[in-house]
């Protein structure tokens, strides 16, 4: 982030099982179609008793956008160190610029048990994912309470990595409330083999995926699944990525959304 953003603190009463919220503008160059505002808040989940942080990038326009899809972004793994709300922005920044109302859930506490490392992962590694469907769940009913004007027929779920499994596990729970699934080098939880959802995923070049995650090249021309390989390192798919990276995969992702 800049010095020049600024900062500034609202207080959202009538928002339920809100807890915290600040909000903040962004001014981005030149080729961008609209100006980015930046909000972050932290939603309660009663039933779990669990916050649930989160970032919303959303366009600013002087008029009402008609049928504005909405973006889900979930991270990859951080460790829980928590406060990650920016480690994607080139992506979460392009998509509202380019007019999607885009939520990023930050989904590890700080008080959260670390993710496994050792056993059967997909197995051992689904307790977390769980938790990431059911916090995408958890936000996407308060969004429609306090934005019911978006378009929520064409939803679009991305996650990275760990986020990525989340995505395909939420996918897999809840077809009928996801448009589209981009999973960024998901390893573990297996794609849906639909067609609707519309799956597409982008493959680093350095990572495999777990045997039956992808689908077969018979699955894809069936169900009409992109499966994409790139040049890119699992690694660099965040923030860490060079421009000609970000470009790539921000040019990939606002393709997908546009079919």
């Amino acid at each position: 982030m800049t010095s020049s953003v600024k900062y500034k603190q609202y207080t959202f009463l009538a928002i339920p099982f809100l807890v915290g919220c600040h909000s903040m503008q962004k001014n981005i160059s030149s080729d961008h179609e609209y100006k980015v505002k930046l909000d972050t808040l932290t939603l309660f989940d009663p039933g779990r008793a669990r916050k649930i942080p989160v970032a919303i990038y959303s366009p600013e326009s002087q008029r009402k956008i008609p049928n504005q899809q909405v973006v889900i972004f979930n991270h990859g793994y951080g460790q829980n160190k928590g406060g990650d709300y920016f480690v994607y922005s080139y992506l979460t920044e392009k998509l509202a610029s380019k007019g999607y109302y885009t939520v990023s859930i930050q989904h590890e506490l700080t008080t959260d048990a670390l993710l496994p490392v050792e056993g059967n992962l997909q197995i051992v590694r689904r307790p977390f994912w769980q938790n990431g469907s059911d916090n995408i769940l958890f936000v996407l009913k308060e969004l429609k309470k306090t934005r019911p004007d978006l378009d929520y027929k064409h939803l679009t779920v991305i996650g990275h990595s760990n986020g990525g499994d989340m995505a395909a596990l939420f996918a897999n729970q809840h077809p009928n409330l996801v448009y589209k699934v981009i999973a960024m080098d998901n390893r573990r939880m297996f794609l849906p083999r639909t067609s609707l959802p519309k799956i597409y995923s982008l493959r680093s070049n350095d990572y495999p995926a777990d045997e039956g995650v992808l689908p077969t090249s018979e699955e894809q021309k069936k169900h009409h699944m992109t499966i994409q390989p790139t040049s890119i390192n699992h690694g660099h798919m965040d923030n860490k990525g060079s421009m000609e990276e970000k470009r790539i995969l921000s040019e990939y992702v606002l393709k997908y959304l546009s079919e």
